[in-house]
């Protein structure tokens, strides 16, 4: 028996130790993947903590039918589908509220300024700034395709897995999956002004204006494979190059997570999902 079988084997017994031992090594991609469908970071903790005390509960039910990771993935988002169920889909046009909310309140902007100022993970990046913008895209979805979107497209889980964590077949699996790609497709493709020269949505390059210097911000923009490659390649390749370009990110823990975080809560405030901003 090798040393990870061992591991499990104490872990089913009861043994805390080996448990967080097991828990420990998919935590950071299951806080990120839980922060990505509720886009609090309270609410990520306290749903992380929970899946971790619900986990180790009924870890004599684990059958080994899937990965330790995969059935913990399952309990996360059973805990996550269940608090998502009180909020309403976004519209495509969230980021348009935050922006006129911004720009007409004062504090906000002072907010922003704050935390590019003073936070180590305070800085604007516009790689960070497009993941920001496929969470929100993302909550356009149902809670199911979302969570399918992400878990694939994201995190690479096979189908067959995320058939496990949302307890569907493989069939209904891929139509979920088809149906959230063509409507993220479609809302890139009318919004996104770094692909799209009628694209509608400048958030990108206008904060981008205010908080990276102008050669900094043509530099960053060089680097995206999706932006060098908008005018050749097809809408789908486009996805599938943001897509990979957001699998990278941790958003989180990156270099522009807070003021990503202060930006998505923004957007929240505008939406009418929360009742202040807290810093």
């Amino acid at each position: 028996m090798d040393n990870q079988n061992k591991i499990l084997e104490n872990a089913l017994e009861g043994d805390i130790n080996a448990f967080q031992s097991l828990f420990a090594e998919f935590q950071p991609q299951l806080k990120s993947y839980l922060y990505r469908l509720l886009t609090d970071r309270n609410d990520t903790e306290d749903i992380t903590h929970d899946a971790f005390v619900k986990a180790f509960d009924k870890i004599s039910t684990f059958k080994g039918n899937s990965s330790f990771k995969t059935w913990v993935f399952q309990i996360a988002t059973n805990l996550a589908y269940d608090f998502l169920k009180k909020r309403k889909r976004w519209l495509p046009n969230a980021q348009d509220q935050a922006k006129s909310l911004a720009m007409s309140t004062e504090y906000i902007q002072q907010l922003f300024e704050m935390t590019n100022k003073t936070s180590y993970k305070g800085r604007y990046e516009l790689k960070e700034h497009i993941d920001f913008c496929f969470t929100c895209i993302s909550k356009t979805l149902t809670i199911e395709e979302q969570i399918a979107i992400i878990l694939k497209d994201i995190y690479s889980f096979s189908r067959q897995e995320i058939a496990a964590i949302l307890d569907k077949s493989e069939g209904v699996v891929k139509h979920l999956l088809f149906n959230g790609r063509k409507l993220m497709v479609e809302i890139f493709d009318n919004r996104c002004a770094l692909i799209n020269k009628n694209g509608t949505c400048h958030q990108c390059s206008e904060l981008a204006g205010i908080y990276n210097p102008k050669q900094t911000k043509q530099s960053e923009l060089l680097k995206i494979k999706m932006v060098k490659s908008a005018e050749k390649e097809s809408k789908e390749k486009l996805y599938e190059l943001r897509a990979n370009l957001v699998a990278a990110i941790d958003p989180i823990n990156s270099k522009g997570a807070d003021m990503q975080d202060i930006i998505m809560q923004c957007t929240r405030l505008a939406i009418n999902e929360i009742e202040t901003i807290q810093n």
